[in-house]
């Protein structure tokens, strides 16, 4: 499998042309955290926005250490939805990937405090050993 065909784990076309629109359509909370992600600020590592993963679009997505950043709002706490976001995390973490989740009030909060989080994560994480 290539670089490019891995980056996506597949993902449809479909999968894209939605990912393409989220990104036109970014919510006030990603914009906070994107802020933070871009331009490799954190450790040099660089995350994508609003990224083609398989079946899913991930938040935030950084190939090189196989990590989903997930931003979550209010409707995460239904039911329905947390048993779903499970089920995704679980399949993500079957090709590999870790998914780290992050509330909007966490981040608007104390954005300092997200910040840490981030870096005490990605200090845990060992990078791909193909180097993303």
């Amino acid at each position: 499998m290539s670089y490019k065909e891995n980056l996506f784990y597949g993902a449809s076309p479909e999968i894209f042309r939605r990912a393409r629109e989220l990104r036109k359509n970014i919510t006030p909370s990603e914009n906070n955290l994107w802020t933070l992600l871009r331009k490799k600020q954190f450790e040099g590592y660089k995350f994508r926005r609003q990224h083609p993963v398989h079946k899913f679009i991930a938040d935030f997505y950084c190939h090189e250490l196989r990590l989903i950043i997930e931003l979550d709002g209010g409707i995460h706490l239904n039911p329905e939805q947390a048993e779903y976001d499970l089920g995704r995390t679980f399949e993500l973490n079957q090709l590999g990937i870790e998914v780290m989740r992050i509330t909007n009030e966490e981040l608007w909060d104390d954005i300092d405090a997200v910040s840490f989080k981030i870096l005490d994560k990605i200090s845990r994480i060992k990078p791909h050993p193909s180097g993303g």
